[in-house]
């Protein structure tokens, strides 16, 4: 098991879990953890024992965004030289892992790390939780990839609103719109987001990879589209074992074993 100078890391059951662990800055994104992060990914990408990954922050709260700490003293960083280098690889990983990402939003979810925790496929939030938008108390514009997910899911002037705003969001109306799945009490989140990871775990890998890439694809498309990407996928998995597995054990009236293959 590789060790990270940002991060904890454990596995349980089909589940890891990445905690980000630098509480002493709100766990505010340097470069370190960045490379931290991607390795973590990678590490659960290819690992076939992990079926589903949580997300987190050590601490009282997830993550303050960007160190800026770091920016003021790497002046030339530039902000597409960091996005590309750094923060791009993470949202990619993320959104095209073949299994699904949990973010469980412990307190506030500022400024970039907000664009991560929803790229996540699934999100938690504790009951005294909120997202910041905090973009616009520096002058600046949401990064990483948030101006595209706040669209998609609040329309353009919701989402113009609470940017300009430096808005913070609490938990209960991320949410009523549709922000996150569920609010939970802030000392059993992890626990309780780890408990759904497990059963979701025990799901069909298969059902879980490919309905991600579908929906993926159907947000960019329109009706009929999707209904041709469907198929095409339904193709490949009506090949696998595992829907083999599926169709003998519904008759046999027990419960199915998948692998993912």
């Amino acid at each position: 098991m590789k060790d990270y100078q940002t991060l904890q890391y454990r596995e349980k059951e089909g589940v890891a879990t990445i905690t980000f662990n630098r509480p002493e800055v709100s766990n505010s994104i340097n470069k370190q953890l960045q490379i931290d992060l991607l390795a973590a990914i990678e590490q659960v990408c290819a690992d076939d024992a992990v079926r589903v990954v949580v997300l987190t922050g050590a601490g009282k709260n997830f993550c303050a965004g960007f160190d800026l700490n770091e920016r003021l003293t790497n002046p030339d960083d530039t902000a597409t030289y960091l996005l590309d280098n750094y923060t791009k690889p993470i949202i990619s990983a993320i959104y095209n892992a073949e299994k699904p990402f949990i973010c469980a939003i412990n307190g506030s979810a500022a400024g970039v790390s907000s664009a991560l925790a929803m790229t996540c496929d699934l999100i938690t939030m504790a009951d005294n939780a909120y997202i910041y938008q905090a973009f616009s108390t520096l002058s600046l514009i949401p990064d990483g990839g948030a101006c595209w997910h706040l669209v998609q899911q609040l329309g353009y002037r919701r989402a113009y609103e609470m940017v300009i705003e430096a808005e913070k969001m609490p938990a209960q109306q991320c949410l009523e719109l549709g922000l996150v799945n569920r609010v939970l009490p802030a000392d059993q989140l992890v626990a309780r987001t780890e408990e759904w990871a497990l059963e979701l775990a025990k799901k069909a890998p298969l059902t879980l990879r490919y309905t991600k890439e579908a929906m993926h694809q159907a947000l960019l498309t329109d009706l009929m589209s999707t209904v041709d990407i469907e198929g095409k996928i339904q193709d490949v998995v009506m090949q696998s074992r595992d829907v083999q597995e599926g169709f003998t054990a519904f008759f046999e009236k027990r419960a199915p074993v998948f692998t993912g293959k």
